[in-house]
């Protein structure tokens, strides 16, 4: 039998593990794309999906009511959006790009698979509702910085954003349950 989101999430704050490694199952890949495009790398970005669903074991109640695709792919988006403001403040020494990554190319199939719901809710969106959302979620950009990008007002950015959020979250809701 499979539970919906809800259901799971009543079980995960009875600390039931078994629902917890459900929405684990069903989620991380999705959470690992979104991640591994704000972050653009592979380790940063499964330290991110880590942390997501730590948040969710540890404070399952930070998750009330709605739609949990939408609420873990805001908390993994800004926990991606922390690591890279973090790397920007303090840059570390990289490690030579001649080391093999172990399942690098299984990792990126399998966040390419679950991200192309995402991709086509997206392409269904109008050119100017796709790029402020891009540009907003995945490129970090605020509202007033899209405002000033796009030289729209700052009243008409955020009301197609929030339209296009709609629009979005209608499309994923009938592709993700």
């Amino acid at each position: 039998m499979v539970d919906d989101a809800s259901q799971l999430m009543e079980r995960v704050r009875a600390r039931d593990p078994q629902a917890f490694e459900a929405i684990y199952d069903r989620f991380s890949r999705l959470v690992y794309g979104v991640a591994l495009r704000v972050v653009g790398d592979h380790a940063a970005a499964q330290d991110v999906t880590q942390a997501v669903f730590l948040t969710l074991w540890n404070a399952p109640r930070s998750y009330r009511e709605g739609n949990l695709t939408a609420w873990l792919v805001r908390v993994a988006r800004n926990r991606a959006l922390d690591t890279v403001r973090s790397r920007a403040a303090h840059p570390q020494v990289e490690l030579s790009e001649t080391m093999p990554e172990a399942d690098g190319l299984e990792d990126t199939v399998l966040a390419r698979l679950d991200s192309d719901a995402v991709r086509r809710a997206l392409n269904r969106l109008s050119e100017t509702e796709r790029s402020l959302i891009e540009l907003g979620f995945f490129d970090g950009l605020t509202h007033q910085e899209l405002a000033r990008r796009t030289g729209a007002p700052l009243g008409t950015v955020k009301t197609r954003i929030r339209s296009a959020l709609r629009k979005l979250r209608a499309s994923l809701e009938g592709t993700t349950a």
